[in-house]
């Protein structure tokens, strides 16, 4: 490895990747370093864009306008329209990119999801998926993230694995390389970028005290973190020399944590080590059955955003919700019913079959995270529920099934299915964060900001480490934006570097 390049890039994922695809658009000498020893693994299989060549072959038009203003309401006006529109004119490119360089040439392609059904404002939903589609079109392909790295190398890109980014350094006011050091030995080196650094290191989901700093609440809701690299170096990084970052939280959660009952779940906060053998997981949980609290009582509609269910549920005793089944509901044509999106649907483009997701169910069961029972009574004793309110709420949604209308919490008839003939299951809940998406300040050439809005010479940043998109809770209903935001700012991180 050489000390000095004209693009230096940290982090190999998403966003790291593309941006050494603009970089080398624009003919600049690459280097990629990145603190693992690998990852193609990171790939995400799910990617939104609009107007990419598979949805333009699918017939596929998204209204620009009418997804920038539902992001912003999504927001509640907390991004920068600008970056929304930005990503809008540009996401289709690496999608396009991927699939005529990476994808094709291995019999493998882009498919476009053609459905996004919903019925309610609260599920509002667009067809922004393009699935990364193995040779035989019946799942993703897994291996595109290694295919896309030995590609890059192939067109001369360097990489350094095991280097850890430490200090940007700053000359006259300008970032002209960094301070890192090598995992192997903890050797200090230094690299110089003659047109400048990328940051694209991800979040900090890993690191519980910059969690307990930026994102206390998430510590409430999640119960595992997913994004066991994401340890906050390259946002600490940035901030030593004058970056601006979002002050308000930002993260994608999804509500697939089975925890053990009885758990305090603001003294339960794990990060997971073991991908993709995920501890805890039940996919199960995103499907929106009868869920209740620890008194036994159901309080929100089930149907609705992922993360908005852990939001609803950390409003609850304990922050925890519990959610029942019976052993009918997992058939395959009452799961179709259900009718989910993204990466929870039922089959391809989604994670599970039926059948795959009762072995996950008896796989919990061992666990001691999944309750069995054949009767009510009984697994209420076993989810430490007072067995006569979850009786009432059984019988009460029970029936609200069989009206076909929830006067209650108005969730769709479609979703309604009853508890009504044992086994019966159960599983106390909590989310799996997945990464933060509060980052660094930048414009829409992805040169980081300090905190009077104007630019870090020679910095830029890119995924989930840079920030102004997202606030709050993740938009799960535009199957794909993490993914594609990474993508499509990291690619033009690496053009807009290369030609300074």
């Amino acid at each position: 490895m050489q000390n000095k390049y004209d693009v230096i890039i940290v982090g190999a994922s998403n966003a790291g990747g593309l941006a050494a695809v603009g970089a080398l658009q624009r003919k600049a000498k690459v280097l990629v370093i990145d603190k693992a020893k690998s990852a193609g693994f990171l790939y995400r299989d799910t990617i939104a864009s609009i107007g990419s060549k598979a949805q333009k072959n699918a017939g596929l038009k998204i209204d620009k306008m009418k997804l920038l203003n539902y992001l912003t309401a999504f927001a509640q006006g907390h991004v920068d329209q600008r970056l929304l529109k930005t990503w809008m004119d540009h996401s289709a490119e690496p999608v396009d990119w991927i699939d005529e360089n990476i994808l094709q040439p291995k019999g493998a392609y882009m498919k476009a999801t053609t459905d996004a059904h919903y019925e309610s404002l609260i599920n509002t939903a667009f067809r922004t998926g393009n699935e990364v589609t193995n040779s035989k079109g019946d799942f993703w392909e897994w291996n595109y993230g290694n295919w896309l790295l030995e590609k890059l190398k192939d067109l001369g890109v360097d990489f350094a694995w095991q280097t850890k980014l430490e200090h940007l350094i700053k000359q006259d006011g300008r970032i002209v390389g960094l301070e890192v050091q090598d995992q192997k030995d903890n050797s200090i080196h230094k690299l110089y970028a003659k047109k400048g650094v990328i940051l694209c290191t991800g979040g900090y989901g890993s690191n519980s005290a910059l969690m307990q700093k930026w994102n206390p609440q998430g510590l409430r809701t999640n119960a595992y973190s997913d994004s066991q690299r994401d340890d906050g170096s390259g946002l600490m990084a940035a901030i030593e020399v004058g970056a601006e970052k979002d002050d308000q939280p930002a993260s994608i959660v999804f509500d697939r944590a089975a925890i053990p009952v009885g758990t305090n779940v603001n003294d339960f906060y794990r990060i997971d080590t073991t991908p993709p053998n995920d501890p805890g997981y039940l996919w199960l949980g995103s499907y929106p059955f009868l869920k209740v609290n620890l008194n036994g009582e159901r309080f929100m509609n089930e149907s609705q955003p992922y993360q908005f269910d852990m939001n609803g549920s950390s409003l609850q005793p304990g922050s925890v919700e519990v959610t029942i089944w019976s052993e009918d509901t997992m058939q395959e044509k009452v799961l179709k019913k259900f009718h989910t999106l993204g990466c929870s649907r039922l089959g391809f483009p989604g994670i599970y079959k039926a059948s795959e997701a009762r072995k996950e169910v008896q796989d919990r069961i061992k666990d001691g995270l999944v309750k069995k029972a054949n009767t009510i009574d009984d697994l209420a004793k076993q989810l430490h529920l007072p067995v006569d309110n979850l009786k009432k709420s059984i019988t009460r949604y029970n029936q609200i099934c069989q009206d076909g209308n929830d006067s209650d919490f108005g969730k769709e008839q479609y979703r309604l299915y009853p508890v009504n003939n044992g086994p019966y299951y159960g599983a106390w809940l909590s989310g799996r964060l997945l990464a933060t998406l509060d980052g660094l300040r930048v414009n829409t050439k992805m040169q980081v900001l300090n905190k009077q809005g104007q630019i870090i010479p020679g910095l830029y940043a890119a995924g989930n480490c840079s920030g102004g998109f997202f606030w709050g809770s993740y938009p799960d209903r535009v199957p794909g934006l993490t993914a594609s935001h990474a993508q499509t700012f990291g690619m033009l991180a690496g053009r807009y570097a290369a030609e300074n």
